[in-house]
């Protein structure tokens, strides 16, 4: 299925065209650069929500190596890529909102917010965005929220990878924090290793108490 990248003067992308198929279509209407955004720890209970932003380079010596979406990619893998696309990329940048700010947003509002104060600190100043998902309004130039943009888009998974990584570091210092958690096996997700030790422990300060199963357990263990 092919997606319609703009309104009017319109690129087609088809899956054929590969990861930088998005990029290629956009700079040829004049359209670049293009940066992409995407978010880690969303659906998370515990630890902060992270975005990222990148526009990469142009030319092929400047790829990055085996790219595609962070899920897709082992912890290892995932670190390789983080050090090849801060050193290739154009301009990058990561923004992280903590567990408070988000019980006091809600995740959607915070995962816009987060995806916005990442594209609006990118060095250079994008002329389209793609974001994972998700349209974000605000930043003066046009974008477009792809499905599974982490997927089909190169900066969109770039972006999805600075974010995971930087996401990833902080829940292991997390975990040299509040080691009971486990932290550095769940990174905060809602797994049924980290709900055993949210029920054992109750909740932290850095777990969100908007979650249900974090507000339950808080109720719970409260004298």
């Amino acid at each position: 299925m092919s997606s319609t990248a703009t309104s009017a003067g319109v690129p087609i992308v088809r899956p054929s065209t590969g990861l930088y198929g998005y990029e290629r279509a956009l700079k040829r209407v004049g359209l670049g650069p293009v940066a992409g955004a995407d978010e880690a720890g969303r659906g998370a209970c515990a630890g902060p929500l992270v975005a990222g932003a990148v526009i990469l380079a142009d030319s092929k010596a400047r790829q990055i190596t085996n790219l595609r979406d962070s899920k897709l990619l082992s912890a290892a893998q995932r670190e390789r890529c983080y050090d090849e696309i801060t050193r290739k990329a154009v301009a990058w940048s990561v923004v992280c909102i903590g567990p408070g700010d988000c019980d006091r947003m809600g995740m959607h509002v915070a995962n816009i917010a987060a995806l916005r104060r990442a594209l609006l600190r990118l060095d250079v100043p994008p002329g389209f965005v793609l974001t994972d998902g998700f349209g974000v309004d605000g930043l003066g130039v046009p974008g477009l929220a792809v499905w599974k943009g982490d997927r089909v888009a190169a900066c969109v998974a770039a972006a999805s990878i600075i974010a995971k990584v930087t996401r990833d570091r902080i829940m292991c210092e997390l975990h040299a924090e509040y080691p009971e958690y486990a932290f550095d096996i769940h990174k905060g997700y809602c797994t049924e290793l980290h709900q055993e030790r949210l029920d054992r422990y109750g909740p932290s300060a850095t777990h969100r108490m908007r979650f249900e199963n974090v507000a339950r357990t808080a109720r719970v263990s409260a004298p």
